[in-house]
């Protein structure tokens, strides 16, 4: 059985898509972009401002499936330029303490509303 997850504490779906999908144990976010619950796109933040945002969207579309950050098993971030990947990283970093999922970075030619990063995450709950 599919769950269609919905929060109002993340954006909008702005496509044909949900903000999360779940089946009982697991919960598949879609690509989280640096938009702001109140639709104020942070396009022109530094790297390090924009992955703070999609990550902090991920939590709270975790959150509503009945998941947290440290149910995460496997992330996808991508960046529209790769040399962006120490930036993103360090404030990566600081969502995951302590055993972190694993990850895969990946360097695309461009990202939706022509952001610098999306983050789609997959969790346990």
């Amino acid at each position: 059985m599919k769950d269609i997850v919905h929060t109002d504490d993340a954006p909008a779906a702005v496509g044909a898509y949900s903000q999360a999908t779940a089946t009982d144990d697991l919960v598949f976010t879609a690509g989280q972009i640096p938009l702001t619950p109140d639709g104020d796109l942070l396009d022109d933040a530094p790297v390090a401002e924009q992955t703070e945002q999609a990550l902090e969207n991920v939590a709270a579309v975790l959150e509503e499936a009945g998941a947290g950050m440290d149910d995460v098993l496997k992330v996808t971030v991508f960046l529209d330029d790769i040399d962006d990947f120490d930036a993103m990283n360090d404030t990566y970093a600081g969502f995951f303490d302590e055993a972190p999922p694993a990850r895969s970075a990946v360097g695309v030619d461009a990202l939706p509303k022509g952001v610098a990063v999306e983050i789609e995450a997959v969790a346990v709950r």
